[in-house]
């Protein structure tokens, strides 16, 4: 299986070391130092029992590919959706797919515009991980990637699963992953943010009362505009962002390390996108719309003093 990765971040740093050894992976990005790193030796990789290891990874930028792949994993952030996308419609297989894990909602609706609604299918991932520095990655934990399937994808999408578990990534097919999907934005909306402006890790948004707050708000606001779309979510949207805060206390969400290195953020597929359907369905959300503009100020003020 020839699989296109975009995004040499965490995450596509993590797919891609996982599946070289069982698959054809190029992976495809615009971080200077990361591309650098990997072409000057292998990608330094820490597991989370402590072991380490040493994966060479072919990395590339846009311009520097030939086609026919099987399948394009987009793991850029939002902000890269349609660049990836734009190329992943150019280098696919007539047969091929493109497959979103990405944090946050309406990534799926901008690939289908550029590789077709057909050929374009959605998943979800609780891998994690984060860069020490170009060229070493420090994966968070072990987690499950869930993708969904319909009549026309479902044979490249259960061919990626198998490939996917082989290399040790957990993964399960199902039908309809909207809960699901809707489940880890309402995590991602009450955490993130907040990590990102106070400069914490998700253990400590536990320790104050007006942080607790803030992410209850964040995330049942979640739940209502999914609720307004007909979608029931798997679990509480408040409790499940606590206990979630909790079971990875130590953790800089992926928001924190884009704001530590002032890297634009997925603030506009997390809050934002929460913000702009909760305003096409009339449903109020003002914690979420806070949170996106502080974090959109943190990001121009950033700009406006490089």
């Amino acid at each position: 299986m020839r699989i296109v990765i975009y995004g040499i971040g965490a995450l596509g740093s993590l797919f891609g070391a996982k599946l070289t050894p069982h698959a054809d992976v190029t992976l495809v990005g615009r971080w200077p130092d990361q591309l650098k790193a990997l072409a000057a030796g292998p990608l330094h990789v820490v597991n989370p029992d402590g072991t380490e290891e040493q994966v060479k990874l072919r990395a590339t930028g846009y311009e520097l590919l030939d086609p026919g792949y099987d399948v394009a994993l987009i793991l850029t952030k939002g902000s890269g959706t349609k660049s990836a996308a734009e190329c992943a419609a150019s280098v696919l297989a007539p047969d091929g797919i493109a497959l979103t894990l990405q944090n946050g909602v309406g990534n799926l609706e901008v690939i289908a515009q550029h590789v077709g609604a057909d050929r374009a299918a959605l998943g979800t991932t609780t891998q994690g991980g984060a860069m020490a520095g170009p060229g070493v990655l420090h994966i968070g934990g072990t987690g499950v990637t869930i993708l969904a399937t319909r009549p026309s994808i479902e044979k490249p999408i259960h061919a990626l699963a198998d490939c996917l578990n082989t290399a040790g990534l957990v993964t399960e097919v199902v039908d309809d992953i909207s809960a699901l999907v809707w489940g880890k934005l309402a995590i991602n909306a009450a955490i993130n943010p907040l990590t990102a402006l106070l400069r914490i890790p998700n253990g400590a948004l536990l320790d104050s009362e007006q942080t607790r707050s803030l992410m209850a708000d964040a995330a049942k606001e979640v739940a209502a505009v999914a609720a307004a779309q007909g979608i029931t979510l798997p679990f509480d949207a408040a409790a499940r962002a606590e206990e979630v805060a909790r079971l990875t206390a130590p953790n800089r969400s992926s928001m924190l390390q884009d704001a530590l290195r002032g890297a634009r953020t997925e603030i506009e597929t997390i809050s934002g996108e929460v913000m702009r359907q909760g305003q096409r369905l009339d449903v109020p959300t003002p914690a979420n719309a806070m949170l996106y503009h502080l974090i959109r100020a943190m990001e121009d003020l950033r700009q406006d003093s490089d």
